[in-house]
């Protein structure tokens, strides 16, 4: 989460996403109240040139997750995919749950 509150209130972040850094802060804080912490039982490192994307990716494998969701698609990718685990960009997955919301109506 701290990692992620670095990022998303980067300048370039915030223009990208039309947000101020308290909107963000406050979506942040949105999700910390309802994630699940997931320990890490299993480390898969060395995978990726990052040491700071090791941990994202084995929380998602030890979270069981199926889907990555990230802006960092670049650099998880290729090691996800050999867990079988798609990656993708944030507006993509936005879209696909706007896409379903549609559907149910």
């Amino acid at each position: 989460m701290l990692e992620n509150e670095a990022v998303l209130t980067r300048p370039e972040h915030l223009r990208v996403t039309g947000l101020t850094t308290g909107e963000t802060n406050a979506v942040l804080d949105a999700l910390a109240a309802v994630i699940e912490p997931v320990p890490l039982r299993f480390l898969w490192r060395p995978r990726l040139k990052d040491p700071n994307d090791e941990t994202v990716l084995e929380t998602a494998v030890n979270g069981r997750a199926s889907c990555l969701v990230t802006f960092n698609v670049r650099h998880l990718r290729e090691a996800a995919l050999s867990f079988g685990l798609r990656v993708t960009p944030p507006g993509t997955i936005w879209r696909e749950i706007q896409g379903a919301k549609h559907e149910k109506k």
